[in-house]
C-alpha cells in the first residue's frame, strides 16, 4: 500500500501565502505524475496543478501565475507554493500520485486525506 500525507494547510488572509507538502510512503517503486486537486463546498473537485515525472507541470486556469508546484523525487514529496491567495481558493486540497509498486506494474492512483485551506480576513 501507499500512503500520502498532506500538511501545511491553515487559515490565511487574502493576499497571503501558504506552502503545502505531500509525502508519499509505502510500497513505491516509481512515481509517475503527482498532482494537487481541490474541492470547495458544493463544488466538484478540480485540478490545481499536475507535474509528471521529468516533464513540465500544468496548472488550472484559476491558479496560473500564483501557484507553483514542485516535487522532490528523492524524498517522494510534492509541494505547492500558493501566493496571492484569494477567498475563492478556500477548499480542501488533495494530493494524488500515480504509483507503480514494483517493476512493470501498471500505475495506480493514490490519494491523500486532504488539508483545509481557508482564505479569509
Amino acid at each position: 500500500q501507499v500512503q500520502l500525507v498532506e500538511s501545511g494547510g491553515g487559515l490565511v488572509q487574502p493576499g497571503g501565502s501558504l506552502r503545502l507538502s505531500c509525502a508519499a510512503s509505502g510500497s513505491i517503486f516509481s512515481i509517475w505524475a503527482m498532482a494537487w486537486y481541490r474541492q470547495a463546498p458544493g463544488k466538484q473537485r478540480e485540478l490545481v496543478a499536475r507535474i509528471p515525472s521529468g516533464a513540465n507541470p500544468n496548472y488550472g486556469d484559476s491558479v496560473k501565475g500564483r501557484f507553483t508546484v514542485s516535487r522532490d523525487n528523492a524524498e517522494n514529496t510534492l509541494y505547492l507554493q500558493m501566493n496571492s491567495l484569494k477567498p475563492e481558493d478556500t477548499a480542501v486540497y488533495y494530493c494524488s500520485a500515480e504509483v507503480s509498486s514494483f517493476r512493470g506494474a501498471v500505475p495506480y492512483d493514490f490519494w491523500g486525506q486532504g488539508t483545509q485551506v481557508t482564505v479569509s480576513s
